[in-house]
């Protein structure tokens, strides 16, 4: 009866169209006891950039000589950095630790691997579930964002799918490092020396004109750039199909890339 009912919710026997979504279902219930953990540095910690920066320092930088930036409130300008910037925040942190967590300290991958499922399907379900957590809090954020007159155009709802393509953008690649690491001391220089300078300078909180020229190349090729450029854009109803595309094509890049590399490194540290 029990054999029954498996065969019946997942996958047949020797196919793997779904079974990642065995993959995803576990961390799925694991997330249902620790969900509450995760709503401050997922939702309220972004909300708290927005009205310190936006409704705070912005009243500062609307009352300047330019009237904020670039004809729009201060507000409008970082709310759609925020949303970008908290999807990367959110798939690093979901791509870092537990990760690290499944290769070596509870060893949950083993358990998986112990399965029918493959490394393919580990790293897909886990992925999958790293894309909901994402999806989950930028649509909060958006929610409130538009709710607190922070972005207005229609366009903005599809700043959404642009916020989730940033997550995995940073997603993918981090599953490749963090199945490398043995210690978390890894971590510690990722979050110092490229995760908190792309969130402070990859056109966020000000356009990146005005950092240097060489800082100015770096930030260009870092993913969130592209996402917070078209993520603003849509905010403010000047979408443009040329910038769209090479910007979600760049984001798929770093995807594929990414998804890639993660499987060569899970196979590594996990294939005997």
């Amino acid at each position: 009866m029990t054999a029954t009912t498996i065969t019946a919710v997942g996958s047949k026997p020797g196919r793997s169209g779904h079974r990642w979504a065995r993959a995803f279902a576990f961390w799925l219930a694991s997330y249902r006891r620790v969900w509450r953990g995760s709503v401050f540095e997922g939702f309220v910690s972004p909300l708290f950039f927005l009205a310190a920066m936006g409704f705070g320092l912005g009243l500062l930088v609307d009352a300047g000589p330019g009237g904020g930036m670039g004809g729009v409130s201060y507000v409008q300008f970082i709310a759609p950095g925020i949303l970008a910037a908290q999807a990367m925040n959110t798939a690093v942190g979901e791509s870092t630790y537990p990760v690290l967590g499944g290769v070596k300290w509870f060893r949950q991958y083993h358990a998986m691997l112990a399965t029918p499922l493959r490394i393919p399907d580990v790293v897909l379900g886990h992925l999958a579930f790293v894309l909901m957590r994402v999806a989950i809090t930028s649509a909060a954020f958006l929610l409130v964002a538009w709710l607190l007159g922070a972005i207005g155009s229609p366009w903005s709802v599809l700043a959404l799918p642009v916020a989730v393509l940033c997550g995995m953008a940073y997603a993918t690649p981090v599953f490749a490092f963090s199945a490398r690491q043995d210690h978390d001391s890894g971590f510690a220089l990722l979050f110092r020396f490229a995760i908190m300078p792309m969130f402070l300078f990859s056109g966020t909180f000000f356009p990146i004109d005005q950092l240097p020229a060489a800082l100015q190349a770096v930030a260009w090729v870092t993913p969130l750039w592209h996402a917070v450029e078209l993520c603003r854009a849509l905010s403010l109803g000047t979408p443009s199909v040329a910038d769209a595309v090479v910007n979600v094509g760049y984001l798929l890049l770093w995807i594929v890339g990414g998804y890639l590399l993660a499987l060569r490194s899970f196979r590594r540290r996990l294939v005997v």
